[in-house]
């Protein structure tokens, strides 16, 4: 298809250790490279990303180089653990610094950059929260311009409490989670090529022209 797909792990774990989120991430790499989908998958962790709501807080902040695979990609996943029943610190750190998107917005139409993306979350986790973690997650995604199909989120959460991760576990046999990451991974693909092929018109600085001059 020609799209490619960029995958934030937003685990709490630096690498070489295991992360139970990319063994579900790894599984919607495959379902996207059947489609001829390229991916890349980041684990921000291993990025030196400051706290912040800008674009780039100055020496030494790493998030520049992500934003730029961001800005590159046509599709855009988040993966994130549950700690206390939302999302990971390093889930939150992302939305955060996409906080400052909205200040590179299109000179001409005042579109954000996720203008023409699409967004979908993967999740997991061993307590409740998945719901509150998709609902937000994807809810900051289409603020910042991102479309989002139907069904793109897919998660595993095993028993309350301590216990058996994903793998641990056998997350990778669970029918829910293996039919949900199917219907988002197909979903993305298609919305991706429908907004390439039909970009959103809207014209955010006239539209706020128009608001300003009924607005006190």
């Amino acid at each position: 298809m020609g799209f490619k797909a960029l995958f934030l792990n937003c685990t709490l774990k630096r690498s070489p250790e295991v992360s139970n989120t990319r063994a579900l991430i790894d599984k919607a790499v495959k379902l996207f490279a059947e489609m001829d989908i390229e991916s890349e998958v980041i684990r921000v962790t291993d990025y030196n990303v400051k706290f912040g709501v800008s674009s780039d807080e100055g020496e030494g902040d790493e998030w520049p180089a992500i934003l730029k695979k961001i800005k590159e990609s046509d599709i855009l996943v988040i993966g994130s653990p549950i700690w206390f029943g939302v999302r990971s610190s390093v889930a939150q750190l992302v939305m955060e610094r996409l906080d400052g998107m909205y200040e590179e917005s299109d000179h001409v139409t005042g579109q954000f950059p996720l203008y023409g993306k699409v967004g979908g979350v993967l999740i997991t986790g061993n307590e409740d929260g998945a719901h509150d973690v998709a609902a937000n997650t994807l809810f900051n995604l289409t603020h910042l311009g991102c479309t989002i199909p139907p069904n793109v989120d897919s998660y595993w959460v095993g028993p309350a409490g301590p216990g058996p991760s994903y793998i641990e576990a056998g997350g990778e046999r669970h029918l829910y989670t293996n039919k949900t990451v199917r219907y988002m991974v197909h979903n993305l693909a298609y919305f991706a090529k429908l907004l390439k092929d039909n970009p959103i018109p809207t014209n955010i600085m006239e539209l706020y022209a128009e608001a300003a001059e009924e607005s006190d």
